[in-house]
């Protein structure tokens, strides 16, 4: 579904991704590690086009994303969510993803000039919040929302496009722990065919969740494999888990 081969990328001297390989199966639930300045937020703006590689190639099921905009590659069904997020807090959860869903069908410049939804794309949106544990909130101003609740908006927005890989970028930054294991709640339950890769701090939730594992180190691929492989590496211990991880 993704594949990515020899991805490198420079700013001056410090080479921030060198010859990254990565491959991911549809389905697939991949985790990138490593410690902060590893390059793993490098990555992710490299495979969604908010940078250009030096060398290298990005392939989403068999298509060249290199010559894409983002939102080209996101109409391609590359989907992204970011550490900090930038939702419309002025809009309800049901507006933002309605909108979301509007402008993968290509009408969302009709969108703005009505003031009501379409039928169709307001009962999608509904249901695809209520889907992430937001049915409750579909007319809540997203400000009003805990921050838990905003990072789940950011999932369903990401979602909205039909995506087929899934990029989570620290998903639970700045989440209470009840919060972020509410959310990978729901992240269990995404489609099965959906290919998804996250960049995640918190061990005990990676290893829950991913079923293959990638880590980076100085912006180099250090190795890759299962949770428990990668659990019992001494160079990964070395490097990054320490003592954070507690089978």
């Amino acid at each position: 579904m993704l594949e990515v081969r020899n991805l490198s990328k420079r700013f001056g001297a410090l080479a921030a991704t060198q010859s990254v390989g990565l491959t991911l199966a549809a389905g697939a639930r991949h985790a990138l590690i490593g410690p902060n300045g590893a390059g793993k937020t490098t990555l992710v703006n490299l495979l969604t086009g908010q940078l250009k590689p030096d060398a290298g190639s990005i392939a989403l099921a068999g298509t060249d994303l290199l010559p894409l905009k983002p939102h080209l590659r996101a109409r391609a069904g590359l989907a992204r969510t970011y550490q900090i997020n930038s939702l419309f807090l002025d809009f309800t959860p049901l507006q933002s993803v309605a909108l979301a869903i509007a402008q993968r069908d290509g009408h969302a410049t009709r969108l703005w000039r009505f003031s009501s939804l379409g039928p169709r794309i307001g009962e999608e949106a509904a249901q695809l919040l209520d889907s992430v544990g937001l049915g409750s909130v579909l007319h809540t101003n997203t400000r009003l929302l805990p921050y838990g609740q905003q990072r789940l908006l950011e999932v369903a927005l990401a979602l909205a496009g039909k995506p087929k890989v899934l990029l989570l970028d620290e998903p639970t930054a700045g989440v209470s722990k009840e919060a972020s294991h509410r959310l990978f709640d729901v992240l269990d339950k995404l489609p099965a065919d959906l290919a998804i890769l996250l960049i995640e701090h918190d061990m005990h939730l990676v290893f829950r969740f991913a079923k293959s594992i990638s880590v980076l180190v100085g912006g180099a691929v250090l190795t890759e494999g299962v949770p428990a492989q990668i659990a019992a590496d001494p160079r990964v211990r070395e490097v990054y888990l320490g003592s954070r991880h507690a089978a």
